[in-house]
């Protein structure tokens, strides 16, 4: 993992331009490089504020009130324009069709390289790595319009990782995917974090797959963050996601009743194999000691 950071929040305050709330109020985080990071909460939380703090569009083009400092890999968001953070910052939203436009796949995505006047040769090799890397390897010819929500979504990542950029910005972009689109989302997600070591920022309400595939995990409620930390510490407690609009892993909700049930047991876990480790560990430690 690469040293230092990716995207850091110090004291941030924004509000929208004739709004009295503040979407964002004193937040401070660091999204360090090569991290998978999804920031949970409900509608209303702040994400979509934060992600779109990550690459300039709040406060250069959705006008407001910014209080406190925003870095992204070491640059003043207020001093940088939205073109200029792009090629290091690819953004992709809830909705795919909010973002695809062209007539077929291959012209999706290499519009962003070719309005960076990068030599076509080179733009035909980053079209090809990019939609490799999603798995959308002779789709070129296709119209992103006949494709399925969960094609179109990769579509949509294919074109912002043309541009090669540093950090992956994904505003929900589950969040009007089948269970099998979500799983195929989030694969290609893990696949840019191990295998490429991208920086990864994912806003979702759903923890589920969070927990699978995140490093850290921020919780936000009404523009402040709640908690933050690792999947298995900051998602143990069922009710408390519950209260803040998200839906908590069922891994989660079983080991609180486990703990809830059993004395003495106070793990937590989000994942089957570190469920088996740890219910493993716990039999045989209350073997040792005599207990059933």
């Amino acid at each position: 993992m690469e040293s230092g950071s990716a995207l850091t929040l110090e004291g941030v305050r924004f509000r929208h331009k004739n709004s009295e709330k503040w979407a964002l109020d004193g937040v401070s985080l660091e999204v360090r490089r090569g991290e998978f990071v999804s920031v949970l909460g409900s509608n209303g939380a702040g994400k979509s504020t934060l992600c779109l703090l990550a690459n300039g569009l709040v406060p250069h083009t959705i006008p407001g009130e910014l209080q406190g400092a925003v870095h992204v890999f070491g640059e003043d968001v207020g001093k940088k324009s939205v073109a200029e953070l792009s090629p290091r910052v690819g953004m992709v939203f809830q909705e795919p069709e909010s973002q695809l436009f062209c007539m077929s796949v291959e012209e999706e995505v290499a519009f962003g390289p070719e309005n960076l006047g990068i030599p076509r040769e080179e733009i035909r090799e980053q079209v090809e790595w990019s939609l490799d890397l999603v798995g959308m390897s002779g789709y070129n010819d296709r119209s992103p319009f006949s494709l399925s929500g969960g094609q179109k979504q990769r579509v949509a990542i294919a074109a912002a990782l043309s541009m090669r950029p540093d950090m992956l910005v994904l505003d929900e972009p589950a969040y009007a995917l089948d269970p099998v689109g979500r799983i195929e989302l989030y694969k290609v997600l893990r696949e840019l974090k191990e295998r490429h070591g991208m920086t990864v920022l994912l806003a979702e309400r759903d923890a589920e797959e969070a927990s699978l595939y995140s490093d850290e995990i921020v919780l936000l409620e009404a523009g402040k963050v709640v908690a933050t930390g690792p999947p298995n510490l900051v998602l143990r407690d069922p009710k408390m996601l519950a209260s803040l609009g998200i839906t908590p892993p069922q891994l989660s909700e079983v080991s609180a009743l486990l703990r809830s049930r059993i004395s003495g047991f106070n793990s937590s876990f989000t994942s089957v194999d570190e469920a088996e480790r740890v219910i493993v560990s716990d039999v045989l430690s209350r073997r040792r000691s005599g207990h059933r």
